[in-house]
């Protein structure tokens, strides 16, 4: 399991012209599911997510968590982030989960960090043609995969 993961000061998602999902500061996080997943990637993913250090203390140093600035976060799922694009230039998305495994992890996954926010998240709808927008703040992207650890 892997999250590209944004500070935003506002993100939305759109689907067929219409706002589903609208955040202030707080986190974008794109999230790709592999058929290797399990609920210890998602378990391991929200409390790093929740407790990430990426937001500016006093001093403007990133010191402080989406929890602490009481931020909002907006997941969605993305499957081609599990692209594989070593060989050719067309990307091959095998790695990819099906829905049967994905749409449990998913939900899974935005259950958990509920809980770990202590707050209802935001999100897409699985599988759907979205419209992200977002204004990324710093710009902080972060990459995170739950396979590496370390």
């Amino acid at each position: 399991m892997n999250v590209v993961l944004q500070r935003v000061s506002s993100a939305s998602v759109t689907i067929d012209s219409k706002i589903v999902a609208k955040i202030q500061n707080g986190l974008l996080v794109l999230l790709g599911i592999e058929d290797a997943d399990s609920q210890e990637d998602t378990n391991w993913l929200c409390q790093k997510i929740a407790n990430l250090r990426v937001f500016g203390d006093e001093n403007n140093v990133m010191n402080l968590s989406v929890k602490d600035i009481d931020g909002e976060i907006i997941v969605v799922s993305q499957f081609t982030l599990q692209a594989l694009t070593k060989k050719g230039n067309r990307p091959s998305y095998i790695k990819a989960a099906k829905p049967e495994i994905a749409i449990p992890l998913y939900e899974d996954f935005i259950q958990k960090l509920a809980t770990q926010l202590g707050k209802k998240i935001q999100t897409g709808v699985f599988g759907a043609d979205m419209k992200v927008a977002l204004v990324n703040d710093g710009p902080v992207t972060i990459i995170i995969d739950s396979k590496n650890k370390e």
